[in-house]
Order: structure tokens, then sequence, then C-alpha cells
């Protein structure tokens, strides 16, 4: 994989499973929290499970999703708190952080822009510091519309300027890669190969997928 650095004026990163590690966020949401929601809640784990599962598969894509004030609220559960009790297990994926240095130290204009909560971006840079890398930190929160929708990508375009055909996109999520493509008209589009360090290499993408960051550190 190589990419035309000199036709690359701009460069956004997601942050989670793409940045950082996705198992700290499958463990919280699959298994931390059902098991502190039962504790918290006195009911049987399974039925926490259950509970859980059910909604949030209901509102997946959709804004509310990424939201902690949402489900803090629906839950009726501390959820910062929570968040922090499993926050040893926010990590870096392999070389992105020297990724991010390397393009850095070239004085190439980087942005972050992910679904994440801010109260979720800020949980995560306590604990392994990020933003200090980035030319601006977008959360699609800002604009209350998910990077999933063309109202995203509409109103990205209308406060950040640049040049879809000279910006450089990573993501972990294929939904997000699609709308990237066609409602932000992103020309340079990639995608990543493991998310989470626990579960299996994804082996078919209709995008170019990162196996390691590694391999795009520029000389």
């Amino acid at each position: 994989m190589q990419i035309e650095w000199q036709h690359i004026d701009h460069v956004f990163f997601d942050m989670d499973g793409t940045l950082l590690d996705l198992h700290y966020d499958n463990h919280f949401w699959q298994h931390h929290l059902p098991k502190r929601y039962a504790e918290i809640h006195n009911l049987p784990v399974q039925e926490a499970i259950k509970n859980l599962t059910h909604q949030i598969q209901s509102i997946e894509g959709q804004l509310n999703w990424y939201c902690l004030d949402y489900w803090a609220q629906t839950l009726n559960i501390d959820l910062v708190a929570l968040k922090h009790e499993t926050a040893h297990k926010i990590q870096w994926r392999p070389y992105a952080e020297a990724f991010l240095k390397n393009l850095k130290a070239r004085e190439i204009p980087l942005y972050l822009v992910t679904n994440a909560h801010p109260k979720a971006i800020q949980i995560k840079n306590e604990h392994q510091p990020l933003t200090h890398y980035f030319d601006q930190v977008i959360s699609s929160h800002d604009y209350q519309a998910e990077k999933e929708s063309a109202q995203f990508w509409k109103t990205l375009s209308k406060h950040l300027p640049f040049n879809p055909d000279k910006t450089l996109f990573f993501d972990d999520n294929i939904q997000v890669l699609t709308s990237a493509k066609i409602n932000g008209r992103l020309g340079h589009l990639y995608g990543i190969a493991k998310p989470d360090s626990r579960r299996p290499v994804l082996t078919t993408s209709p995008f170019p997928l990162v196996t390691c960051f590694s391999t795009l550190l520029k000389n």
C-alpha cells in the first residue's frame, strides 16, 4: 500500500478502532456495562444483557448510539464513572502514535474526526494523550449529525474548508467510509484491518485496509 503524499493536503483520522484499540470499547459495552448495570439495578446479568442489547441495537448508527449523556439518562447510571473503571484497557493501535508523530513532524494538517462523544474523547485523552497531535478535534456531536449521515459531511465542509480530492481519511467503520465517499466526496479512503486487537483480521472490504500504520510511515 502506497500513498502519494504530494497529493495530500489534509488527513482525517477516526479515533476508536483506528488510532485506539477497539477492544476497550467492545469490552466495556459488551461485558463491563452489563455486569455493572446488573449490580447497580439488582438484576440478573443475563436479563441486563438482554435489555441492553435490545436498546443498543435499536439505535445503532444513530447519533445517540454514540452519546454518553443519552445512555447515562436512559440507563440511569453514571456512565463516565463506569468507563473510568476499565480505562486501563485504553491503548494505541500498533504504530498509530508513531504515524501521527511522523505526519506532524512533516507539518501535514491533521484532524480528529470522530463519532465519539466529547466526554469519551476526554476519557481517552486522559489515559492515552492524543488530541495534541491534531490541528482540530471534531466530534459528530458538535454538528448534531453522525458521520454516517450526509448532514455531517455537509456541515464539516462549511466549518472546515478542504479539498476532498486531496483529503485522506482513515476509519474502521465501513458505513462511515461509504458516507465519506458519497456525501463528502473524499478521494482517499482507508479502512482498518484489525480495529480490535482481540478479534480476527478483516479480510474483505470495499476500501483498502491498513494492517499496520508502520507500512505508511513517511520517509
